[in-house]
């Protein structure tokens, strides 16, 4: 099924697809959006687990670009549920009427340049066909999940879940023996819940995760008309700060505080919650002594949360400097081991051998199962933009242009693949910095972009090798400063087999980011390569 040719077309329907297409439409530009799902959201559309939780505060995990809607939209929580983020996105492509310009239930399974006509060509698993002059990948950085590859894995007689393709409708898992495989940030939110309602729970964990209690809470009225009078200020704080939240670190520098002092900022960072601990003070990913004081406290709290000195130790983390895989926020997860019912498998020590019909092995014993549950994470940053087969210039397979690693210009541009244009990719901030606002930043640059080719009559635009090649070193370099570097993490490409490895956002700060993509704008945009069939 062909359709006529459009201006654009956009890849997903979370944060960065509905900005995109909603202010692609003021522009005037035509645009056909495809998205797998049934409808708007994105990640909020997928990973429904119970306990889903964004980690920044509500107030900052919103659109900025109408104060309208942001004075419209009662938030009521601190940090927000994936119900309520998702019935929040709903709400905004019901009042942009955003749906209208989307292909809900279809995949994108190719998408291949023409240098002859300048356009891409997209097909989809339902067989459309689109002609678009630009294709925008707006597949977001955590929206390609992975399975371990478990010997007998599929073998398995009851019920398999996983927790970023989690059922619409919620299953009964009531007095069912569960397990749990994974503890990354979906399986830290979700054992409270599956704990309160299976009769065994057994966790297998891999690398044990640091994790600091959200101190979530209800925003009453008094709070909610204190945070619309101060709105301005607070967007103005994200939008100048380094990761797109108002929070900034204590101002007196770690090594001239004195020992209370310093004592007493962990404690109010502790408080503030889950990743703004590592806020505390400015270099805590980069000094070994900050770190190594910022572990201490996180220890010294630790142990009064889990009651057993065996799970204690194993839920301790050793194999990674704090705040260098991205701090979980949880609530009441090292609690919940403290319950007779829940229990905790240390990988480390004792391998999975075997998945079975019944359960599942490990190197030292069998245990019966009846649900399994896989939070087990992501192919992050590139492998929503590789699952497909994208061809570029001389038939490019991206895929095969990025088996060493992927190299982008702002993260945005892809050399060898003209009018592609990634938000949110390898190379730039997001998953470090305030997605919402990320998206919004993303969504414009790709429009300005746009704007400007139409303005002066190029019909594409493709990032330099140079320009790429250097961009990408960059951002290598100033993660080789910090502990980010070296740390195996999903940041890294570490936790999928076969991945080549390499800091994959970009760790200079949102602020310098932005400033940085202004600088190119400016100068016509500097490091594409324009020109005209």
């Amino acid at each position: 099924m062909s359709t006529a040719p459009v201006d654009l077309v956009i890849i997903g329907a979370g944060f960065a697809g509905i900005y995109t297409t909603l202010h692609a439409q003021r522009r005037g530009l035509t645009t056909v959006g495809i998205d797998a799902a049934s409808d708007v959201g994105g990640t909020w559309y997928w990973n429904r687990y119970p306990g889903a939780r964004c980690d920044v505060e509500s107030l900052d995990y919103s659109y900025s670009f109408d104060d309208d809607l942001q004075r419209e939209w009662r938030w009521s929580e601190r940090y927000a549920t994936q119900p309520e983020i998702l019935r929040y996105l709903e709400h905004v492509a019901d009042r942009y009427d955003v749906r209208q310009h989307y292909r809900f239930g279809e995949r994108m399974l190719s998408a291949d340049w023409s240098e002859t006509t300048h356009t891409w060509t997209v097909r989809t698993d339902a067989g459309s066909v689109v002609e678009s002059r630009w294709l925008v990948m707006a597949t977001g950085s955590l929206s390609a999940p992975i399975l371990p590859d478990l010997p007998g894995r599929d073998t398995f007689r009851g019920e398999v879940y996983q927790t970023a393709a989690w059922p619409i409708e919620h299953p009964d898992l009531r007095g069912k023996r569960i397990a749990l495989i994974g503890t990354g940030s979906s399986g830290i939110q979700a054992l409270p819940h599956l704990a309160a309602a299976g009769s065994e729970v057994v966790v297998y964990q891999r690398t044990a995760n640091y994790s600091v209690p959200a101190f979530n809470r209800n925003i009453d009225d008094d709070e909610w008309l204190a945070a619309l009078a101060d709105y301005p200020e607070r967007r103005r704080a994200s939008w100048n700060s380094l990761a797109g939240s108002p929070w900034t670190s204590h101002p007196v520098p770690f090594h001239e505080a004195s020992p209370d002092e310093r004592e007493a900022v962990f404690e109010e960072f502790w408080t503030r919650g889950g990743v703004l601990f590592a806020k505390a003070f400015q270099g805590l990913t980069g000094d070994a002594e900050i770190n190594a004081a910022a572990t201490e406290f996180f220890e010294r709290q630790l142990a009064t949360l889990v009651d057993d000195p065996h799970t204690l130790a194993d839920l301790t983390p050793h194999d990674h400097p704090l705040g260098t895989k991205r701090i979980c926020t949880d609530s009441g997860y090292y609690q919940t081991f403290n319950q007779e019912h829940v229990h905790l498998v240390n990988l480390q020590r004792e391998p999975i051998t075997a998945v079975s019909e019944r359960g599942i092995t490990t190197s030292s014993t069998f245990r019966e199962h009846d649900v399994i549950v896989y939070a087990t994470g992501f192919d992050a940053m590139t492998g929503a933009l590789t699952e497909a087969d994208i061809r570029g210039r001389d038939g490019r397979l991206l895929r095969d242009e990025w088996k060493g690693g992927p190299t982008t210009l702002l993260g945005i541009g892809i050399p060898g693949f003209p009018n592609l244009l990634s938000l949110n990719g390898p190379g730039s901030p997001s998953v470090l910095s305030n997605m919402a606002l990320c998206s919004e930043q993303q969504g414009d640059f790709a429009l300005r972009l746009i704007d400007h080719c139409a303005q002066t009559g190029f019909t594409s635009a493709e990032a330099r090798w140079d320009a790429a090649l250097e961009w990408t070193e960059h951002g290598r370099e100033l993660a080789s400063r910090s502990f980010f570097g070296s740390t195996r993490s999903w940041y890294t490409g570490a936790n999928v087999e076969g991945k080549a490895r390499g800091f994959l956002p970009y760790i200079g700060g949102f602020r310098p980011y932005i400033e940085r993509c202004d600088d190119v704008a400016g100068a016509g945009y500097a490091g594409f390569v324009l020109s005209e069939h």
